[in-house]
Order: structure tokens, then sequence, then C-alpha cells
């Protein structure tokens, strides 16, 4: 055996725990030539990030990745390149991402947050302890199915809803709120429903999202099988624990598959969301087609099927204000940095003003009439 095919051979033992394959191999070989060493980002923190790799966890600074544009920062997930050697060592570049999960920032310079990188699977993890809020979930699916991942959703704290009736009333809810999403409850209390939550995470790369409180850290000691987040006591008012995690974090799992650990997430604002919108809301796009108008605002427009869809009891009134609420904010976002949608929007405004002042001026002339 050659050293080359030897060292290939050991980075492949090394970090296939962590998702390297075959892909990923031939990605970085041009960067092989150059003897720099690929590796996986466990961690993030002000400039700095934790790198593991065949020779173990480095340390290794970011600044040689530090452009303008805040989504091609460095993030955790990330497949780097990093120097063999060095005081510090510096990260040269990052592999083309797979998938990326990303949110506005609650600036107001429009600008997107990258949250976990190269993720197979987007865990939205919501507390049964507290009231379901369903545009939430909602939200946070959007940004998990245009993030390219597959989301589900798990119902953490199941053992505190003991009566089955009422656990299935508020599985179906979830259920009507994310079509084609896998819904999970879970009790990391008891173990219960750990087993199915396990064999999918074996399958690559999760990222674990939600509010502070949803039981995000202790869910991940669970499948971790020993205490490596901190977790802080539920509270009794509310039945909410406390933020735990200010940092996201990349850890391989016994069972295989790696956990990406994150930040109770209060603020989730969309970042160019509309495809993720659309796969959220996809019983509304269907019945739309058949609307008699292809731009139908699904209002009062006749021969609306979304309406008649609404009057027959088939869609939730609250399904269709949350779809036009995330398709508003979601258009806002892009417009800030799309200076044609911007155009469109102004242009639609003013038809639609048109539109008001002709009905205003025919009520009028009826009133002198």
């Amino acid at each position: 055996m050659t050293s080359s095919s030897a060292s290939s051979s050991a980075t492949a033992s090394a970090l296939s725990p962590y998702g390297w394959d075959d892909a990923w191999a031939e990605a970085f070989a041009p960067y092989d030539a150059q003897g720099l060493l690929p590796g996986r980002v466990v961690r993030v923190d002000r400039g700095q990030c934790d790198v593991v790799t065949a020779e173990g966890t480095v340390r290794a600074d970011t600044a040689f990745v530090t452009p303008h544009d805040p989504l091609r920062v460095v993030c955790t997930g990330d497949w780097v390149a990093v120097e063999p050697a060095g005081n510090p060592r510096y990260v040269r570049t990052y592999l083309p991402r797979r998938t990326a999960f990303v949110r506005s920032t609650s600036s107001k310079r429009s600008e997107g947050q990258i949250l976990a990188a190269n993720v197979d699977h987007a865990v939205v993890a919501v507390s049964l302890a507290a009231e379901l809020d369903l545009a939430r979930i909602e939200r946070f699916l959007a940004l998990a199915w245009e993030s390219g991942a597959q989301p589900l959703v798990v119902l953490t704290k199941a053992d505190l809803v003991p009566d089955p009736v009422t656990r299935a009333h508020l599985v179906q809810d979830v259920e009507t709120s994310a079509p084609g999403v896998p819904v999970f409850t879970v009790s990391a209390q008891d173990g219960d429903g750990l087993d199915i939550l396990a064999a999918v995470a074996a399958g690559g790369t999760s990222v674990l999202l939600g509010q502070s409180g949803a039981g995000k850290s202790t869910l991940a000691n669970a499948l971790l099988g020993e205490d490596v987040m901190d977790v802080q006591a539920i509270r009794d008012v509310d039945g909410k624990g406390r933020h735990t995690t200010t940092t996201r974090n990349l850890l391989a799992l016994p069972g295989g598959g790696v956990l990406i650990d994150t930040p109770g997430l209060r603020g989730v604002g969309l970042w160019d969301a509309g495809t993720g919108v659309g796969q959220v809301f996809a019983e509304i796009e269907e019945l739309a087609e058949g609307c008699r108008f292809h731009d139908c605002a699904h209002e009062s427009e006749p021969g609306c099927a979304v309406q008649e869809a609404i009057a027959t009891g088939e869609l939730p009134q609250r399904r269709l204000d949350s779809y036009r609420k995330l398709l508003r904010e979601n258009q806002r976002i892009v417009a800030k940095t799309d200076a044609r949608l911007r155009a469109e929007i102004r242009k639609d405004w003013k038809r639609k003003g048109a539109i008001g002042k002709a009905a205003m001026e025919a009520k009028r002339g009826g009133y002198r009439q």
C-alpha cells in the first residue's frame, strides 16, 4: 500500500463516523494535493473553530474564510481544508455545502445567518408541556424544507401528557400542520420513542431545532447516552426548561450518525424560503391549481377553490392565514435584496390602488344618481 492510499484509508477510518464519504473525498482531492487536511467543523466561536481531523480535534482560525457575505462564513457542519501545522492553524476553505439551514437575522440589514451545514435531517423539537404554537412549527418547517434537509417534528416531554387521548389529539394537530413530515412523540425521561429517533439520526447528520425549553439538550443527552449538554430543571409554572445551549455543537452518536445541537431560537425569520413555504402548505397550493384565475388571491374572487375548501371545512382558516403571513414575510425579505421584485411589488400595489380608486368612484357615482 502506498503512503497516499494509507493516508486516505486513515482519513476515511477517522472521519467516516462524522459523515465522510467518497463524494467528500473526491471534492477534497485538489486540497489534498496541496497538503491540506480534511476535517469537519464541530464548533465555531468568535473567529475560531474546532475541527475533527484524522489527527484528532484541532483548533483553527477562520481568518482566511471571512467574507462580507455572512452566508459564506465557516459554520458547524462544514467540511474544511485545514493547514497541517502552524500556531495558529488556519482553515483555508470549506467544501461546497450539500444543504444549509439559514434564517434571517433580527437586524434591519436584511442579512441571513447560517445555522448549520450539510444536514440530512432537521429535527424540530416541540414541547408537549407547553401550549402548541402551530404557526411557529410551520415557520420552522419552511426553513427546514428550504435547507434541503428532510424535516421531522419531535414532540418532547410526552411523559407530561399521560392521557393517550389528549396526546393523540395534539399529534393530529401537528400532523395537519406538517404534511409530508414524520411526527414522533418521545420522552427522554422514560425513553419512549427514542429508539425510532435514534434510528433516523443514524442515517446521517441531524440538527436539533426549537425554542428554549423544548427539551433539545435533554434529548441530545438521551441520544448520546451521556450528559454532554447542560440541562436546567423544568419550571412548574409553564413546563418550560431554561435556555442552556449557547453554541452549535456537532457530536458523533454512539449508534451512528452525528447530531448538531443548537441554542434555543427566539426569532425564526424566513430567508428566501418561498419553496419551503410552498411545501409546508402543499395542500393550499394544490387547491389553488383549481382556482378559476391563475393569480387568485384566495379572498373574494369567484371560483376560488381555496375559499370553497374553507367553506366546506376541508381547509382550516388558520392554515390559510399562516400561509399568507409567511408568504408576505418572505416576499419582504427577498424584496430587500431583489430590485426587480421590489418593482413588481410596487406595480402590484399601484394596480390594487387603481382598482380600489375606480371602485370608490363608481360607488360615488351611484350615490349621485
